[in-house]
C-alpha cells in the first residue's frame, strides 16, 4: 500500500489575510511553542496582538509596537495577571479575543508525584487559565463581546499513563470552558482546543526529536507529531467570524490519536 502523508500545511499570506483584520487578542505562552506561533499567525490575519509570559516574548521579526505589545508575568498570579491585562487592554485599545496557551507538563506516575508538583501543575494549567480568563472577562465585555480559547491537550479527552496531573489539569480546562461558555454566553463564545504531541520546546526537553520521529509520531493516524502553527491555525478559526456558531467546543487537533 502506498502513503500518502498529510505535511504540515504552512498558509499563504491570502488565506491568512483579513481573517481577523482588527481584533486586538491577548495571547498567554506567547515567548515560545504553540503561544509565540499563534501570536505570528494572528498578526499575519490582521489582528493586533498581546503577549504574555513567564518569560518577557522576544518582539516578533519585522512586526512594530503597533501590532505587537509583549508582558511579564506568571499566570499562578493573580493580581501580576490582572495588571498585566489591563496594561494590554490600555496598549491595544481594548481586547476582542484571548488565546490561553500557557502551561506546563508532566510525566510523572500516580503514586510517585510529588504533593507539590501535582499542585503546581492544576496551578499553572487549570487555575492559570481560569485566572486569565477572568481578568479579561470585563474588557471582553466592554469591547461587546469576544472570543476565548483555551489549550488543552489530547489527555484531556483521552488519557495515558504517567499524565495523571497533566491529565487531569487538562480535563479541567475542558469542564471550566464549558461552564463558562454557558454563563458568558451570547456575548462571550468560549472554546477549547486539544492538541496532540506538537513540536515544541517543552516537547522536545520531554522526549528528544529522535524519540519523537520514531516513536511518538507512529501513534498518530497521520504518521507524525503537529507543528505549532497547525494549533495555532485552530485557535484562528476559533478566534475568527467563521465560527461565529461555534462555542463550548473542544476541538481536537491530534492527526488522529484520539477519535473521542
Amino acid at each position: 500500500m502506498t502513503h500518502h502523508p498529510h505535511p504540515p500545511f504552512n498558509p499563504s499570506e491570502a488565506q491568512v489575510a483579513g481573517r481577523l483584520a482588527g481584533r486586538r487578542i491577548l495571547v498567554t505562552g506567547a515567548a515560545s511553542g504553540i503561544g509565540r506561533s499563534t501570536a505570528e499567525l494572528f498578526i499575519r490575519a490582521g489582528a493586533r496582538v498581546a503577549g504574555l509570559d513567564r518569560h518577557m516574548p522576544d518582539a516578533l521579526p519585522g512586526v512594530g509596537e503597533q501590532q505587537f505589545v509583549a508582558y511579564q508575568a506568571d499566570i499562578t498570579d493573580a493580581d501580576a495577571v490582572q495588571s498585566a491585562v489591563n496594561q494590554a487592554a490600555t496598549a491595544l485599545g481594548g481586547l476582542d479575543g484571548l488565546v490561553n496557551a500557557a502551561g506546563i507538563g508532566s510525566s510523572e506516575w500516580a503514586d510517585a508525584i510529588s504533593l507539590e508538583n501535582w499542585k503546581r501543575l492544576i496551578d499553572v494549567n487549570l487555575t492559570g487559565t481560569f485566572t486569565v480568563c477572568r481578568a479579561a472577562l470585563s474588557h471582553l465585555r466592554e469591547a461587546g463581546g469576544g472570543t476565548i480559547v483555551n489549550v488543552s491537550s489530547g489527555l484531556g479527552l483521552v488519557p495515558l499513563k504517567q499524565r495523571a496531573a497533566y491529565a487531569a489539569s487538562k480535563a479541567g480546562v475542558i469542564a471550566m470552558s464549558r461552564c463558562v461558555a454557558m454563563e458568558w454566553a451570547p456575548l462571550i463564545r468560549v472554546n477549547t482546543i486539544c492538541p496532540g504531541t506538537v513540536d515544541t520546546p517543552m516537547v522536545q526537553g520531554s522526549y528528544g526529536p529522535e524519540v519523537l520521529r520514531t516513536q511518538v509520531g507512529s501513534r498518530y493516524a497521520l504518521e507524525r507529531i503537529a507543528e505549532p502553527q497547525e494549533v495555532a491555525l485552530a485557535a484562528l478559526y476559533l478566534s475568527s467570524a467563521e465560527s461565529a456558531f461555534v462555542t463550548g467546543v473542544a476541538l481536537a487537533v491530534d492527526g488522529g490519536r484520539t477519535y473521542h
